[in-house]
């Protein structure tokens, strides 16, 4: 992993989003297909509903512990300048597999959130370092323009780092974050584009930002196959059905692992070291057989 961070956490194709208050929705967690579900504690609740959202989430988490669970469950609390405190309290107990961390100004923040859940685990006897990170990266203008920080900055839990686009356009005051065919218009291309790489700086998994029409999977498959092509490894969620079509996405086909398998095959097998190797006629170089290893890797 690259120094900017050393946490270690299974990869996330898929994370959906559910209210922390909304028992509905919380009854079909267990039978969710996505990789991580969040728990939410932020915008998806009322802030009058927020002790009965913390009160609920800590229950379901009490009800699963961590080796019985069959996905990943997080929780997304507040901003730390607002009941981030609190809601962290009511349920590190439960022991979740991450924090989503919102609002985030710049790594300051998520090493703020270091030091708090480092003196959570030890109040409730939790392995230290075993609750991970996701930063939302760019829901401030503070946040966008600090991005390159995270290339240099030390971590010890920071898994991830995700973006969003509505917190960001309410922050700087634009009608809109999209022109007239749908597509990112300028400052949000920025943002998305800024966050990759300093996730890929960070050595941690970038995660692309929710595709808000939940009912046009088409347009969400289509888009998610762009994520993936930029580098991508995962995606937000919020509705159950766009769960599949994300996971379909982000896993490798049995010809991508077959053709990785067989350029770290052929480099490993070369008469001597070697920057280039032939497979039925087309050439590949380290690049290829970098990113085959990484291909390979990420399949555990």
């Amino acid at each position: 992993m690259a120094a900017g961070s050393s946490a270690s956490a299974p990869r996330i194709r898929s994370m959906l989003y559910v209210p922390g208050d909304d028992d509905r929705k919380l009854a079909k967690v267990d039978s969710s297909p996505a990789d991580a579900v969040v728990l939410d504690l932020e915008d998806s609740v009322a802030p009058e509903r927020r002790a009965v959202a913390r009160d609920k989430v800590r229950a379901f988490l009490d009800a699963r512990p961590r080796a019985s669970r069959s996905l990943q469950l997080w929780v997304r609390i507040n901003a730390l300048d607002d009941a981030a405190l609190v809601d962290l309290a009511a349920v590190v107990g439960g022991d979740p597999d991450g924090i989503v961390l919102p609002k985030v100004d710049g790594p300051d923040d998520v090493t703020r959130l270091e030091h708090c859940l480092d003196a959570l685990e030890v109040r409730e006897g939790l392995e230290g370092g075993s609750i991970v990170i996701c930063a939302v990266a760019t829901e401030t203008p503070d946040a966008v323009l600090r991005l390159p920080e995270y290339a240099s900055a030390r971590f010890t839990r920071l898994a991830a780092l995700n973006w969003g686009a509505e917190d960001l356009s309410a922050a700087v005051g634009a009608a809109t974050n999209v022109d007239e065919h749908g597509r990112w218009t300028l400052t949000y291309r920025w943002a998305r584009s800024a966050v990759l790489l300093a996730a890929k700086a960070a050595g941690v998994q970038a995660l692309d930002t929710v595709h808000v029409d939940f009912r046009d999977l088409d347009g969400l498959a289509a888009a998610t196959r762009e994520s993936a092509l930029e580098g991508f490894t995962g995606r937000v969620a919020i509705h159950p059905d766009q769960v599949e079509p994300i996971n379909r996405v982000f896993t490798p086909s049995a010809e991508d692992i077959a053709l990785a398998e067989s350029i770290v095959a052929a480099f490993e097998q070369a008469s001597g070291p070697t920057g280039t190797i032939g497979i039925d006629g087309v050439m590949y170089d380290i690049p290829h057989l970098k990113r085959a290893r990484r291909l390979l890797a990420s399949l555990g």
